[in-house]
């Protein structure tokens, strides 16, 4: 911390902060409440009553269960599931690897892989989604899974291998240098002891990775198009087609469910999973 922010916080009551950091907490936490209980309002008391209580003797829960069968949010939540663990395991795997070599070993052509590697953070996802509709039907992978897939990792592959350089970096040389006296190969050097030891690290990117898979909607609305889309798509994809479809029928309460179905999940392995995050975070900023 500088010496302008030290001096802010010391001159700072400690009521007025956290007076601050309440009225974040309100602001973050608020919608989410203000979502779940109107998921179980009638359409009626939606739009007459948006902010009130529900009425807590006639709860309906059956917006739920339109949500996931007729909405076919089941189908959709499927769908995401599959991509979002298999970008996850994809990612991690080839992250940890190439952040792993790039940060251990020195060759000619380490520091421009990892420049390379780093650019892909600062181009926009909305800049390559024209080029990769055109390659992808050049090469057959549009309405499938295994194209958009092969775009997720892609696009996961730059941040992942960002920050996984860094906390490889932190990993004492000795212990590398122990597992290789002991007659360690460098697979098994990787396998057996610098991949454990990076746990926090592959966990943050394993966070980021499935949380920005989960919500992701811009490629898979471009790359998963027409029929397909009824088979093939994603949550957020299926969420669109539910709000759409609730304006025709009136159905806001299955619409509000679907959202809380889908948030759900994130809410679940972000609270699970939030310590390693802070580690991890935390331990990758600093340099070995």
């Amino acid at each position: 911390m500088n010496a302008p922010a030290r001096n802010i916080a010391r001159n700072t009551p400690k009521a007025a902060v956290y007076f601050i950091l309440l009225m974040y907490l309100v602001a973050v936490v608020f919608p989410m409440i203000w979502l779940l209980y109107t998921s179980l309002k009638s359409d009626r008391e939606i739009f007459l009553h948006p902010f009130r209580l529900p009425d807590f003797s006639d709860l309906q829960w059956s917006n739920f269960t339109r949500a996931w069968t007729d909405g076919n949010v089941q189908a959709f939540f499927l769908n995401s599931v599959i991509l979002s663990l298999a970008t996850l395991a994809l990612t991690v795997l080839i992250a940890s690897m190439a952040a792993y070599a790039l940060a251990r070993f020195h060759f000619r052509l380490a520091s421009p892989l990892s420049f390379f590697f780093l650019a892909g953070l600062i181009v926009p996802v909305q800049l390559v989604v024209v080029p990769l509709f055109f390659q992808m039907g050049a090469m057959g992978l549009l309405n499938s899974h295994l194209g958009l897939l092969l775009v997720y990792v892609a696009t996961a592959l730059p941040f992942g291998i960002f920050v996984l350089i860094g906390f490889f970096r932190t990993i004492p040389s000795s212990l590398y240098e122990a597992a290789v006296i002991d007659g360690a190969g460098q697979w098994r050097t990787f396998w057996s002891v610098m991949l454990p030891l990076a746990r926090p690290g592959t966990i943050s990117v394993a966070i980021f990775t499935f949380l920005g898979t989960w919500n992701e909607y811009l490629m898979a609305f471009m790359f998963l198009s027409g029929a397909k889309t009824e088979t093939l798509g994603t949550l957020p994809l299926g969420l669109a087609k539910l709000t759409l479809d609730s304006q025709h029928r009136s159905d806001w309460g299955a619409a509000f469910a679907g959202l809380v179905i889908t948030m759900l999940p994130c809410l679940a392995v972000y609270v699970l999973l939030q310590r390693h995050l802070t580690q991890g975070i935390t331990l990758g900023g600093v340099k070995g």
